[in-house]
């Protein structure tokens, strides 16, 4: 099943690290990453896919929103089916 990753915060030094590591961890393969950074503000789309992962997609957005809060961050953790149908036109 592939997910998609969303980040939205003030930027700092790490973000990317600390959350890469994290789906690392949970043996999460990123697929593909954008991000940018506007006006001091960090913003971050990122797909992965859960195929091999050691956790189940409720335990990883669990970790995920938890680590948004420690680097004071937003972070959404959300299948591409449901991520998809929220943004269709």
């Amino acid at each position: 099943m592939q997910v998609v990753l969303t980040i939205v915060g003030k930027d700092k030094v790490g973000i990317t690290a600390k959350v890469t590591n994290a789906l690392a961890e949970m043996n999460i393969n990123i697929i593909n990453i954008n991000q940018n950074i506007m006006q001091g503000f960090f913003n971050m789309v990122l797909i992965a896919d859960m195929e091999g992962a050691n956790v189940t997609l409720a335990r990883a957005r669990e970790v995920m929103v938890q680590l948004g809060e420690e680097i004071g961050v937003e972070i959404r953790l959300q299948s591409e089916e449901i991520f998809t149908a929220m943004h269709r036109i």
